[in-house]
């Protein structure tokens, strides 16, 4: 999942450098109402691999849900990369934690610790490429430069 998503936020990054696409006001809001709902889903990956698979599971969940609604609330450009980044995660959906007789899951699986982790990344990069095209994103420096020195 990581590497679709990758290969989805280089895409729309090199979008808006060379001004292909560019976010208007309201695509900007939904961008970045989209990628706070993400990070409060998924949160940053400090600590989040000790949490039980069921609730890393269920924030999953929550940030598809995010998804969704951010892609019913934008047309355009947005909406698709909105909805390419839910096709991305969408495996997610297939998921349990839960044990289950394999003939009553309907189908789902048991997702590996690498799987899940996977899926957090992915989601944490759509964040991060939101909040870019939102315009809010700043990196942090590099722990060799000064905050406001030039790279």
């Amino acid at each position: 999942m990581y590497a679709q998503v990758a290969l989805l936020a280089a895409e729309a990054e090199a979008l808006i450098r060379d001004g292909t696409w560019m976010p208007g006001p309201e695509a900007a809001e939904v961008a970045r109402r989209t990628a706070a709902g993400l990070a409060e889903a998924v949160g940053p990956g400090d600590g989040r691999q000790e949490l039980p698979a069921i609730e890393r599971l269920e924030h999953l969940r929550e940030a598809l849900a995010v998804l969704a609604l951010g892609t019913a609330r934008i047309h355009g450009q947005l909406a698709w990369f909105l909805a390419r980044a839910s096709t991305a995660l969408a495996p997610v959906l297939q998921w349990r934690t839960l044990t289950a007789d394999q003939r009553t899951s309907f189908g789902t699986v048991v997702p590996t610790p690498a799987e899940l982790l996977d899926a957090e990344r992915a989601v944490r990069h759509v964040r991060i490429a939101l909040a870019r095209a939102g315009g809010t994103f700043t990196p942090a420096p590099a722990p060799h430069q000064e905050p406001d020195a030039a790279p």
